[in-house]
This record gives structure tokens, sequence and C-alpha cells, in this order.
């Protein structure tokens, strides 16, 4: 393997500290021990879970016990190696997919899947699985992953890949650090023809016509996905924006790759009287209002295509001090759209109001043992978090999804229940049986293994 230049060997880095953490909802805030290092084999050695960048929404990252300690990945950021012919590329835990598409998109690679920011660690987008808008061509990103370094519970380093520890290594997949310390990966990158999309864009006037929309751009297009007014009600539920994109080819695309621009940042937390529904409606309106023509075709940069919300710093202190959630789920498709229709009445009906509506239809289940997508339609909705009230508006969503068939992703969950989870998730059985047989004392736990699977607090 050829190695990257940008990237050198630095001398060792480590210190540990008492920390105050979160996930990127800002709920909950739990105190814990955190080491930062550079040397993961070293640092990993007696910790409990390792994080990345924090952008997992809810608890999945954080310690379950003030005692427990937490290994941030972000010092180990090296790009091992990598074969410029075939794509593979080796690098450490750390390393964020924003410093791959920095040294790679010029050079014409890309990461194979990437979720809706680049701010994600490699051992993070491999602990969660994540998907994108390709998932109904190329899956999840574990599916490109050719091999990981993991340390196990006893301290044994192994190798894992689908062919040496299969089990462990789909354990690991989607599998929310619960198996060990993933320390390195070894991925296969993607060859493009140009470091540009080529998108285009449509307004939707309802859900029937979102979702048959995206079903059909999925036989014509690479990448896809839906935003939708959550608020609307009547023949405009599920009215909004069908984006579709594809790499450009040579002759298309502008000569030099896209720069990179400003960013935004929002400086402190809005009040919470500024989050409303009023307000909400108001936003989700204009949004949609916004694409005035038909349909919208050009050239379009990468990172506004990807990555739309990373333009603004800490955007998420827009939701106020007592911070946001994510509810994300599949469902299946179901007769004329029945599942998905269920689901947005239950949403308005029982008073939920947010931002963001994201809607994608989803490919084959993957192969990891927690991994979140499935064949069916995924609806994730922002909103903010309000006390108690929160907890019991989860609860009536999670009720509906278990009955339909669909289940929740675990990298943007805070409040689901573990009676819930279970009459979701038939393969955590499963998961458990893997999980123990290497872990038989339970040393790997999160706050949230110990709120859905009954890990010790």
């Amino acid at each position: 393997m050829s190695f990257i230049p940008e990237f050198t060997i630095m001398p060792s880095t480590q210190c540990q500290t008492l920390a105050t953490l979160s996930g990127w909802g800002r709920c909950p805030i739990v105190q814990g021990r955190e080491i930062k290092s550079d040397d993961l084999c070293t640092a990993s050695l007696d910790a409990n879970l390792s994080r990345g960048l924090g952008r997992s929404y809810g608890d999945s990252s954080l310690p379950g016990r003030a005692s427990d300690t937490v290994v941030n990945t972000t010092l180990a950021d090296r790009l091992l190696g990598f074969d410029e012919r075939s794509g593979i590329l080796r690098a450490e835990a750390g390393v964020s997919l924003a410093q791959l598409n920095r040294v790679f998109l010029p050079r014409k690679w890309f990461v194979p899947v990437t979720p809706g920011t680049q701010f994600v660690t490699l051992g993070g987008a491999i602990a969660s699985d994540v998907h994108g808008k390709n998932h109904h061509i190329d899956g999840c990103f574990g599916n490109h992953v050719l091999s990981i370094k993991l340390r196990v519970a006893d301290g044994r380093i192994l190798d894992c890949s689908p062919g040496i520890e299969a089990e462990l290594f789909w354990a690991t997949v989607g599998g929310m650090g619960l198996t060990g310390h993933i320390l390195e990966a070894t991925v296969q990158m993607r060859a493009i023809a140009s470091p540009w999309i080529w998108g285009e864009s449509e307004r939707i006037a309802g859900l029937d016509a979102m979702i048959d929309g995206l079903r059909l751009a999925a036989t014509q297009w690479p990448m896809t996905v839906g935003w939708i007014d959550c608020l609307a009600r009547g023949q405009h539920l599920g009215r909004g924006i069908l984006m579709k994109g594809r790499w450009a080819e040579v002759s298309e695309a502008p000569r030099q790759a896209a720069k990179a621009k400003g960013r935004l940042r929002v400086p402190f937390a809005l009040p919470a009287f500024a989050l409303n529904r009023a307000s909400m409606k108001a936003f989700n309106f204009l949004y949609y209002r916004k694409h005035y023509q038909p349909l919208v075709q050009g050239i379009v940069d990468p990172q506004s295509f990807f990555y739309p919300l990373d333009k603004l710093d800490n955007w998420n202190l827009i939701y106020g001090r007592r911070g946001f959630t994510q509810y994300q789920c599949v469902l299946p498709y179901g007769n004329d759209n029945g599942p998905a229709r269920r689901f947005l009445e239950r949403f308005v009906a029982e008073g939920g109001m947010g931002f963001l509506c994201v809607i994608k239809d989803c490919g084959s289940e993957g192969r990891g043992m927690l991994s979140f997508p499935k064949s069916g339609i995924s609806i994730a909705i922002d909103f903010p978090v309000q006390g108690a009230e929160t907890q019991r508006f989860v609860n009536r969503l999670n009720e509906l999804v278990a009955a339909e068939g669909g289940r929740i992703y675990l990298a943007k969950d805070t409040f689901t229940l573990a009676e819930h989870f279970r009459a979701m998730e038939p393969r955590l059985e499963a998961f458990n049986r893997v999980r123990r047989l290497w872990d038989p004392t339970g040393k790997f736990r999160s706050a949230q293994s110990i709120r859905l699977m009954g890990d010790a607090a």
C-alpha cells in the first residue's frame, strides 16, 4: 500500500479527565471518565466504550456509569495505507469522513457510504453501520468494510472480517461499540468520475406521490432522498421535495473540485419560546414553497448534496437548552403506503412538531446483527425535548412502529423503552449471544445498553 503524505505520525499523546458528556442531541448529559489518546492500543485496555465525534444523537456513546471510562478516538486519525489502484484504505478508527473527503475527493475517490454529516469517525461509521442516500444500491457502510482490528474484553486484539471471526465481525458492524474497541479498519473506497454531483430535485404534492417517486427514482438514480413537511395534514400530508443524484461525468463537471465554503455558527442555544408549532409550520411551508419550480437540474457540489446541515456549526443549539432528539424508524411499505401514512398521521395527531423530516426508501437488510435499515420506508424527524411529555410521545410512536413491523435506529435513539425495543428487534437474542460469548462479564456497556438491553447499571 502507498501512504498518504498529508497525515504524519506524531509523538503519542494521552490525557484522562472527568468529563461531562452528551450526544449531539444534548440530552441526556452524563458524567464519566474520558481518555483522549492517539494510542488506542494502550488507551482501550481497561476502557468500557469508545467514542468518536459524538454525533450519535442520544446515549449510545455515553458511559453507563460515572465510574466508567470512555476512549475518545479522535486523536487517532492516521491514514495507514492506501492502494491507488484498488482503492483499499487502511486507517485508524478516529479519522473522520471530513478528513477522508478532503484527501480523497480531489483524487476522485469517495467513501462508499456516507450519512448526512461528514463529522463522523470511521469507527463510529462502522459501530452504527451508517447508511445514506445510496442504500437502495450499496447498502450500509459495513458492506464495504474488508476488515477491522478490534480489542475484545479479555484484552486481545483480533483481526476480524467476513471470513475471519465472521460472527464477531457482523456483531460489531452496527453493534454500537458493545463488542469491543475498533482500533483500525480496512475499507473499500469508491472510484468516482468527478468530484461533483449531477442532481435533480422536484416538488411533490403528497405522501403517495413521494413514496412512488422514491421507488421509481431508485431504479434510475444511485442516490435518492426526500424532505417532507411533517406538519401538513389531509391531502398535503407528506408533501415535500424529492432529491436525486449521481456522480457527474467529466464532460458535465467543472474542471476543479469545489472549494471549501465558509460555515456559519449558531452562537448560543435559542430560547424555548422560539420553538413552537407556529414557527415550525412556517418554516416547513416556506421550505416547501421556495422550491417554486416543479423540476430543477444541474451540477451540485458534494458538500451541499450530502451534508447540507454541516454548513451550520452547532446547529443542534437551535433546539434550545433542553436539547432535541431524532426519531428515526423504518417501516414496511404495506398496502397503499399504509404504515408510513399511519406513522405521520399519529405524529401530527399527537402534537409532534419538527423542522426537519427526511424520508428514504431502503434496500435489503444488512448483515450487521443490529444494523438499522431493511426493505421499506425510513422516516427521520428532529424535535425538541419537552420533559416527560417527550417520553410519552416516543412511547406512542414506538407502539405504532412495533405493531407495523418496523424498528428504530439506535444511533438516533434517546427515549425508547426496553420492552418496545425487544418488540421491534427479533435479532437481539442472537446479538446478545455473540456479545456474551466474547464479553461474559459485561465489560463493554453504554448508557443506551443499560436502558435497552438490561446491562447492569
